[in-house]
């Protein structure tokens, strides 16, 4: 088993924000119980406007001696990624000086699916004298609770269709592809992978516009990876989840309780409520 990680810090708090509302609400949450945080957006992913006013040092993907040139010398000695971020090439990185030097070993964490490179990365940024932390352990009110978020619940067809998900994720997730897959009837009609949650629910919106899919409703179902590294990447929904499941003609969302990110857990639930959709915390296969 490996070493339980350090207490949270009281120090300041570094965040390398991708895109998304999400990076913003867990630096709220962290900022409520009096610590302070330093934004370091991701130019590319993050939207100018979301950090006007606030304190924040653009980098671009791979400068990790912006990091440390910035948050060492102010007591920063922990660091969250958190927010979408597209997977990048090799060779769209920008390095600073400190990751040209560890371009080799940049260039092998590439060699694998995103739980290899993040992992990878994470072992960089940690050598460096922080410690790696999930968003949900400095801020565990971004975490799905278990049971109904909205007005309904799943239904006992819609309870098989979830267990057939988590048993699918559960095996496809030690491939590393994907942590998302849409089941109706219960059968598996869509399954994630390079285009994200979003692009998969446009997927299944075709293929039902095409009458591939006959299926009444079906349920998207959200897990991480058996295998995954819980510090960052764990699966996250948000309003734009349930408009994407609506229009895909979904019945409701599926997600594991305390390992899923919630972005706006009001916002979510009332569109849940105004489209008809369920949006339920359910424990994991082993739960």
């Amino acid at each position: 088993m490996s070493a339980a990680p350090p207490p949270v810090a009281d120090g300041p708090l570094a965040l390398v924000c991708g895109g998304g509302s999400l990076p913003l609400a867990v630096a709220d949450h962290v900022a409520a119980r009096g610590r302070r945080v330093l934004l370091f957006p991701i130019r590319g992913a993050a939207r100018e406007a979301d950090y006007a006013g606030r304190e924040h040092t653009w980098v671009y993907v791979g400068q990790l001696g912006t990091l440390v040139r910035v948050a060492r010398p102010l007591g920063c000695r922990e660091v969250v990624l958190i927010g979408s971020l597209t997977r990048p090439s090799l060779w769209s990185i920008r390095p600073d000086w400190t990751s040209l030097k560890l371009m080799p070993r940049i260039a092998m964490a590439f060699r694998g699916g995103d739980n290899h490179l993040l992992s990878n990365i994470a072992k960089l940024v940690e050598e460096h004298g922080f410690t790696l932390r999930g968003a949900h352990e400095v801020a565990p009110e971004i975490l799905a609770p278990e049971g109904p978020l909205g007005r309904l619940a799943p239904t006992d067809s819609d309870r098989a269709d979830i267990a057939l998900g988590l048993d699918y994720l559960a095996a496809s997730g030690r491939f590393d592809i994907g942590q998302a897959a849409v089941v109706a009837g219960r059968h598996i009609v869509a399954v994630e992978a390079a285009e994200g949650t979003d692009g998969m629910l446009a997927r299944v919106a075709a293929l039902r516009a095409e009458g591939r899919i006959r299926a009444a409703r079906g349920v998207l179902v959200k897990a991480p990876k058996p295998q995954q590294d819980r510090r960052f990447d764990l699966p996250s929904i948000g309003p734009k989840t349930v408009e994407a499941a609506g229009l895909a003609g979904l019945a409701g969302i599926a997600v594991i309780a305390r390992e899923t990110v919630v972005a706006e857990p009001a916002a979510l639930a009332e569109a849940a409520d105004r489209a008809g959709l369920f949006v339920a915390g359910v424990r994991g296969p082993q739960g």
